[in-house]
């Protein structure tokens, strides 16, 4: 890859930023070092040292040890997560007017990107079998977006059906307006050069140079997440009816079982009585590949219970909705995914009964950040009038689970499997091939 992309890195009423090295300056002959401020001020960025507003403003680095240092960036936004740190960036910053505050973009090298996210996305120590496998499938999803956003020029909403009997809505990666990417989950994580910690890292982008999933001539959309609890789902059930050969159903056992897990018999005894996955692992070393120090906060994930009083329940799904629904009576799901992964659930209340979907909505109303994964069983505990007084959700798994499960990945690359077989298991009927710029 030899173009540059813009990465949306944060927006804010004001930015502050230090300059690490020399920069030139798209709005002063001056070359700039040290502490910035700029704020948005009646439609313009508002340069406080030079007392002067602009468009927009670049800084570009004058040597190849430049970086720029941002302050209070979000990280997880809306996740359980959630928080806020410095980080470091090379390349050349932009600042730009959007709306009302500013938006703080990163241009940077493609394959510099990549060094970064799967830095950002996982641990820089990993594995070099899984730092290649992650290096490819990030490369790809890119390099599958810009293609697309290409193709269908223009912002892309999220798409969904509201009335007073269902809610509908699927979050993919909306087409950016001012960028191609961003920065945080919703795309790929990218936090600059902050976690870049293992030369590992380079030997892994390098060792792939532009090589990327392939399926009849096309650059794979290779969505991927953190654990899929022993099945993977697919694309159509999760964003839009678009349906992908390489995305579909896997087992991710041992031993693949022949189980639907869209009926309800069969899902609960799956998730009440795990199988032996490939990503079902309590090794800390292996989990240590994956996860960084926040996501090693989250436990439990491969199965997982959340426990609701029916007050609880009740508050949380108006507060997260937005609707008053009185007192939540029941939870019913009316169409799973292959994996498990409930696609519709009809939410009954005292006030109002609406059906909901897809799985990150449902994820949304059912926590006050998101539940792990929509691949739950419901139970509940009655009272003696038997109205519910508690429901409990049994659940598997960590993400939307469409494409590589990034535990099982890890686990596979530590038992012997190459990056290439990895790659096999988790978009069958894809192939690695080289990725030639235009």
């Amino acid at each position: 890859m030899n173009t540059s992309i813009q990465v949306g890195i944060m927006s804010a009423p004001e930015i502050d930023f230090n300059l690490h090295g020399l920069y030139k300056c798209s709005h002063t002959p001056d070359e700039a070092s040290g502490k910035q401020y700029v704020a948005y001020r009646d439609g313009l960025v508002f340069d406080t040292f030079l007392e002067k507003g602009f468009t927009e403003m670049y800084f570009y680095p004058q040597n190849t040890y430049s970086y720029f240092e941002l302050q209070r960036v979000t990280i997880g936004i809306n996740f359980h997560w959630e928080r806020t740190e410095s980080q470091n960036f090379r390349g050349v910053l932009k600042v730009i007017v959007d709306g009302d505050q500013l938006t703080v973009i990163n241009i940077i090298d493609p394959e510099e990107y990549l060094k970064s996210v799967i830095s950002s996305e996982m641990s820089a120590t990993a594995s070099s079998e899984f730092l290649k496998v992650h290096a490819v499938i990030s490369r790809s999803w890119l390099l599958a977006q810009i293609t697309k956003h290409d193709k269908l020029p223009g912002a892309k909403p999220a798409s969904y059906t509201h009335t007073d009997e269902e809610w509908i809505q699927w979050f993919d990666r909306e087409d950016h307006d001012l960028f191609d990417v961003c920065a945080d989950d919703h795309c790929q994580r990218y936090q600059g050069i902050t976690r870049i910690v293992s030369p590992a890292v380079q030997e892994a982008v390098e060792a792939t140079g532009g090589m990327v999933l392939m399926y009849d001539d096309e650059i794979c959309d290779a969505r991927f997440y953190k654990c899929c609890g022993g099945a993977t789902e697919t694309f159509e059930n999760t964003w839009e009816q678009q349906p992908y050969p390489y995305l579909v159903k896997v087992s991710d056992c041992r031993h693949p079982q022949d189980i639907d897990l869209t009926d309800e018999t069969q899902v609960r005894q799956w998730i009440l009585d795990p199988p032996q996955a490939f990503c079902n692992t309590n090794d800390s070393d292996i989990l240590g590949q994956v996860l960084n120090n926040y996501d090693q906060e989250t436990h439990h994930f491969y199965r997982w219970k959340v426990v609701y009083t029916q007050e609880e329940l009740s508050r949380l799904i108006a507060d997260q909705s937005g609707i008053d629904f009185g007192q939540i009576i029941d939870l019913i799901p009316l169409q799973r995914g292959v994996s498990g992964r409930i696609i519709r659930l009809r939410i009954e209340g005292s006030n109002r009964t609406i059906t909901v979907g897809k799985e990150l909505l449902i994820r949304r109303l059912l926590s006050t950040s998101h539940l792990y994964s929509s691949a739950f069983v419901v139970d509940k505990r009655l009272g003696n009038d038997s109205i519910p007084q508690a429901f409990t959700l049994h659940g598997a798994g960590w993400g939307h689970g469409v494409g590589l499960c990034q535990i099982g990945a890890a686990v596979m690359c530590a038992e012997g499997y190459t990056w290439k077989q990895v790659l096999e298991h988790y978009y069958p009927g894809s192939s690695v091939g080289k990725w030639q710029p235009v």
